[in-house]
C-alpha cells in the first residue's frame, strides 16, 4: 500500500522564546533601565506544592538564562526549550541561549526547524510574558508595562516575522488591565496586518473581569470588525487542574486540557457569540476528544434547565450551535478526537506541533500525522491539517 502524501501543515500552537535583546532593543530608551532583562546564573528549578515551580540561586547550581523584572524571577527551563533534547531530557534543568536548540528564539533557524517537520507556517504564543501577557498584567509600574506590551508586539511583527515571508503568523498581546487600551492595541496591530491575539481562557481567574460582565466587549467588539481571532492557549488562566500539593506533576499534566473545557462552557454561554456573531475563539493545546460531550451537555443544559439555568433569554439558539459557527480548537495527538471527528467538527478543528515545548511532535510531525489520520479522507485531512488554519486566520495560501 502506498502511503500518501499529507499536505504541508500550518501548526497554530508553537512557541517562541523571546531573544535576550527583545526588550533592550525595542522599548523606548526612556524604559530600558527598568525594563525586563536577562542574566546568566546558577541555579535550579524545583516543581512543588502541585503547580509550582521554586527557583533557588545556587553556587553548584545549573548555569542557566534568567529573566528579571520588578520582582519577578523567571529561568528559562529545559522542557520550554525541549526540541532536540531526548524525552528523559526534558527536565526542569535551567538552560542557557547557547544550549538551547537555536530555533527555539531565531527566526531564521525556526523556519529550517520548519521545514525539516513539514511545517509550512507557524502561530507562536509568548514565553516570558506568559500565555496571554499575565507578566505586564501583574507588574506594579503600569506604564512600563504598557510599554512592554507594545515592545513585544513591535518586535513580534516586524523582527520574529517580519523576514519570513508570511511563514510565521504574528501572534500578539494586549494590556489586560485596561479594555480600553487593550481594545486600541488589537486595532493598532490589525492595521499592519496582524488577525490574532491572545487572550485569557478564563480572566476571571486573573482577578480581573469575567467574559460575562460585559466588560470586554469592547475588546470582543473589536476583535470582531478586524477579523482578529481570540486566542486562548491553556494556563491562560494563571492556574491548573490539581489534586493536591502532593500529586506529581503528571497529574496536572493529563489534565492541562480542564481549562478549555471549562472555558468552552463559559463561552457558549455567555451571550457573547449572539452580540459578535462573526467572533472568532480558538483554544490552543486543549486537544478535542472532549468536546462532543461537553457540547451534548451543554445543549442539555439549555433545553431541560430552561427555567432556571440563567440563559433562556440570552442564547435564542443551542449552545452547540455557537461552537460550530464561531469556535475552534486544535491537536497534536488524539485518537479519540480523530475518530469522532464528525461529532468534534471537521471544520472546526486545526492542528499543532507545540515547537519547542516537551510535547512537541517536532522533528517527526509529518510521521505522527499520516499515521493519526491514515482512516480520514484527503479532504477532512487537508482541512484539519491546513485549510481550517487558512480560513481561521485569513492567510493567503491555499
Amino acid at each position: 500500500m502506498t502511503t500518501r502524501e499529507i499536505p504541508r501543515i500550518i501548526s497554530v500552537d508553537d512557541h517562541v522564546v523571546e531573544p535576550a535583546h527583545l526588550f533592550s532593543t525595542w522599548l523606548p530608551a526612556k524604559h530600558r533601565a527598568a525594563g525586563p532583562r536577562c542574566e546568566t546564573r546558577r541555579l535550579r528549578v524545583d516543581f512543588e506544592g502541585g503547580a509550582s515551580y521554586v527557583t533557588r540561586f545556587t553556587e553548584d547550581g545549573t548555569p542557566g538564562d534568567v529573566w528579571f523584572y520588578e520582582d519577578l524571577v523567571v529561568p528559562l527551563r529545559r522542557n520550554i526549550a525541549a526540541a532536540g533534547f531526548p524525552r528523559e531530557e526534558m527536565t526542569l534543568a535551567p538552560i542557557t541561549y547557547d544550549t538551547m536548540r537555536r530555533g527555539c528564539w531565531d527566526p531564521a533557524a525556526r523556519l529550517v526547524d520548519m521545514d525539516t517537520n513539514w511545517v509550512e507556517a507557524s502561530l507562536c504564543f509568548p514565553t516570558f510574558p506568559r500565555f496571554c501577557g499575565q507578566t505586564f498584567a501583574e507588574a506594579k509600574d503600569k506604564d512600563l508595562a504598557l510599554a512592554c506590551v507594545r515592545a513585544y508586539n513591535d518586535w513580534m511583527v516586524d523582527e520574529w516575522c517580519g523576514d519570513s515571508r508570511g511563514r510565521l503568523i504574528p501572534l500578539t498581546i494586549v494590556p489586560l488591565w485596561d479594555v480600553t487600551a487593550a481594545a486600541a492595541e488589537v486595532q493598532r496591530n490589525a492595521a499592519r496586518g496582524v488577525r490574532a491575539v491572545c487572550f485569557s481562557e478564563c480572566p476571571a481567574k486573573l482577578g480581573l473581569p469575567s467574559i460575562h460582565s460585559g466588560y470586554w466587549d469592547p475588546f470582543f467588539a473589536v476583535c470582531e470588525a478586524t477579523g482578529t481571532v481570540v486566542n486562548m492557549h491553556i494556563g491562560s488562566s494563571s492556574t491548573t487542574t490539581n489534586t493536591s500539593v502532593d500529586a506529581p506533576a503528571a497529574v496536572q499534566i493529563t489534565l492541562s486540557f480542564n481549562y478549555s473545557l471549562i472555558s468552552l462552557s463559559d463561552y457558549l454561554f455567555s451571550g457573547l457569540f449572539v452580540r459578535f456573531p462573526n467572533l472568532k475563539v480558538a483554544y490552543s493545546e486543549g486537544q478535542m476528544g472532549w468536546i462532543p460531550f461537553v457540547l451534548q451537555r451543554a445543549d442539555d443544559v439549555w433545553r431541560e434547565h430552561r427555567g432556571w439555568n440563567g440563559v433562556a433569554d440570552a442564547l435564542p439558539e443551542s449552545p452547540s450551535t455557537y461552537f460550530f459557527r464561531n469556535v475552534y480548537a486544535c491537536f497534536f495527538r488524539d485518537d479519540i478526537g480523530v475518530a469522532m471527528i464528525e461529532r468534534v467538527g471537521p471544520d472546526n478543528i486545526t492542528f499543532e506541533t507545540d515547537y519547542p515545548h516537551t510535547d512537541t511532535t517536532w522533528p517527526h510531525t509529518k510521521q505522527v500525522a499520516t499515521d493519526m489520520l491514515a482512516g480520514v479522507s484527503d479532504d477532512i485531512v487537508y482541512k484539519l491539517l491546513r485549510g481550517n488554519a487558512i480560513r481561521m486566520l485569513g492567510l493567503p495560501l491555499s
